[in-house]
């Protein structure tokens, strides 16, 4: 019997032009918690629809506890014990928690199509108290946050018995305590002798958990290491191919005058007193823990939602911002933090997708101008540095990384002066995270002032010139570079003083 409960050897998929994976080998073992890594687009989305039966490959073996199987569909990967938790959570919000748990493979009366609901209820109830979860299996799905979600789609692979586990950037969307949370029950799962393959841009999510660690790059397997036995700078390399030696990009852009003033702006239960300034060629990082009103806030600025206190000026001119549209023609641009439900049209091509805000520019009578539309999304697409075959390739198809781009090239269409952006970089790799990172840095150098929502720390430290904190709706402290740390970061956003601009 072979020490491994999962083994992929020489796994090719082939589509039409594309090779999704390309002898892939891989090996999990019995009570594991084995990380995957890569870039978006490196084949971790094929290398999961094999393992749970969604794809067929066109080479290679899969043996599950050294006997050769072959999966014609998810339903006989089910019935062996694999199930696969998503990054986006695929449920029936309309439906009660049990509903979701069993859908698939319901209780029902022998002899009968009666579904045994008192049954199902005990059961949902029961496997959500093992994991340590409150959540009352009646409720609505739709009801529960993104961690409680994430909790029962680990209690519906529970209720099928699975042994193999695959759960895909499933911390992506949860605080720092949410995630800690979903470490315990993953740890839980491996204690009583599940094995977990875990798959994660992020590296404390793999130091935190796994033991073993797998990485594909351009659809090939690059390696496999123990945790202990790789640096930091070594699995950058076998993620993107080529050292990162600076995350961070120097800075290029002189601070110029001052752009916008935000003077005691309030709205009732969201924020309250927020006053700061920003100039061009800024970069202003807003951060502070996930609920303290940062999005809130930006969003006014931004004329999705109304303020109902205060004052904002844009170059000394009192602004009123009453909806997005007001805010673009006024020069101000929004990069929302879910690129995929609120920044994006993912049916519609790359090219489409960036001319959006200016289809009035480039129209004529009611016409729009085909040409002019093509070279202005080819001209920005290319400026972003989108990597795709054409700008009609649809933006479904892109990585992580690349719809983020084309998000942030779609707010350059615009005639802006002020650039929102809300956690540019979740969901993406270390690669595209330092792509993003310079495009900020040269669109700062151009003049634009940016404010930047994020919840990661080395991301606030290393891209802003100054970081405004917040903490349940109100500025803790205003902090210039020099003086900010990790430590003085973290305790003005537990903090109830208010601070002091500085600088």
């Amino acid at each position: 019997m072979s020490e491994y409960v999962l083994e992929l050897r020489g796994i090719t998929k082939e589509f039409p032009g594309v090779k999704a994976l390309d002898n892939v080998h891989f090996k999990l073992k019995a009570g594991e918690i084995h990380a995957l890594m890569g870039e978006n687009g490196a084949g971790k989305s094929t290398f999961i629809k094999v393992i749970t039966g969604v794809h067929s490959p066109n080479s290679g073996d899969m043996y599950l506890n050294s006997e050769k199987v072959q999966f014609d569909n998810p339903k006989d990967a089910q019935k062996m014990g694999i199930a696969a938790i998503y990054q986006h959570v695929t449920n029936y919000p309309d439906l009660s928690v049990t509903e979701n748990i069993f859908m698939g493979h319901e209780k029902v009366q022998k002899g009968t199509k009666r579904l045994r609901w008192k049954d199902m209820h005990t059961e949902a109830k029961s496997i959500l108290r093992d994991l340590g979860s409150s959540i009352d299996p009646k409720t609505e799905m739709g009801a529960l946050s993104v961690a409680q979600q994430q909790i029962v789609e680990i209690a519906k692979a529970i209720s099928t018995n699975a042994k193999i586990i695959i759960m895909d950037e499933p911390t992506a969307a949860l605080t720092a305590r949410e995630s800690e949370e979903l470490y315990k029950i993953t740890e839980r799962l491996r204690d009583q002798g599940a094995s977990i393959i875990f798959i994660s841009h992020r590296f404390e999510d793999m130091y935190r958990l796994a033991s073993q660690v797998t990485v594909l790059r351009d659809s090939k397997y690059i390696g496999s290491w123990g945790v202990n036995e790789i640096t930091n700078d070594k699995l950058i390399v076998a993620m993107v191919g080529r050292e990162i030696t600076q995350v961070f990009p120097n800075k290029k852009a002189k601070i110029g005058e001052k752009l916008l003033e935000v003077n005691g702006l309030g709205k009732v239960g969201y924020y309250a007193d927020i006053s700061f300034t920003l100039h061009k060629g800024e970069i202003l990082g807003l951060t502070g823990l996930v609920g303290a009103g940062r999005t809130e806030v930006c969003q006014s600025l931004f004329g999705i939602t109304s303020y109902e206190r205060g004052e904002v000026y844009l170059k000394g001119q009192k602004i009123n911002l009453k909806d997005p549209k007001a805010a673009m023609n006024l020069g101000i641009g929004y990069l929302p933090e879910d690129r995929q439900l609120q920044g994006l049209v993912l049916d519609w091509g790359i090219g489409r997708n960036i001319t959006l805000p200016a289809l009035k520019e480039l129209s004529s009578k009611g016409w729009l101008n085909n040409k002019k539309e093509s070279s202005i999304a080819k001209k920005l697409a290319e400026k972003v540095n989108v990597k795709a075959n054409s700008i009609f390739d649809l933006v479904s198809s892109l990585s992580g990384g690349n719809q983020q781009k084309v998000a942030v090239a779609k707010l350059l269409t615009a005639d802006l002066d002020i650039i929102i952006l809300d956690e540019p970089t979740k969901g993406v790799d270390v690669g595209a995270k330092s792509a993003i990172y310079e495009i900020i840095n040269d669109l700062a150098a151009g003049g634009y002032g940016i404010i930047m929502i994020s919840s990661e720390m080395p991301e606030i430290l290393g891209m802003s010139d100054r970081i405004v904190v917040m903490r349940e709706g109100r500025i803790t402290r205003v902090l210039n570079k020099e003086d900010a740390t990790q430590e003085v970061i973290l305790e003005a956003a537990m903090s109830d003083i208010k601070g002091k601009e500085v600088g």
